[in-house]
């Protein structure tokens, strides 16, 4: 468990790693996306349904972008 975490912290890619980075990203953008829907349309819509749609859709942006640039660093 020791080295999975130093792997983690050192910032190297490896296949332990990898899904760990993956899943944290993909949280963190669906976390993003509704603070972001609820900010931009929580009066119009209500909070609870702009959060909702915030997080169906910031993922939508944000994963491409998170799986290319794991591919690009893992090929590097």
């Amino acid at each position: 468990m020791h080295d999975a975490l130093q792997q983690l912290a050192g910032g190297r890619l490896t296949p332990i790693t990898i899904p760990v980075w993956t899943l944290l990203s993909i949280v963190l953008s669906i976390a993003a996306g509704a603070l972001a829907g609820m900010q931009l349309a929580g009066k119009d819509l209500g909070h609870s349904l702009a959060a909702l749609m915030g997080a169906m859709y910031g993922p939508v942006a944000a994963v491409p972008g998170i799986l290319a640039g794991l591919i690009v660093l893992a090929f590097m």
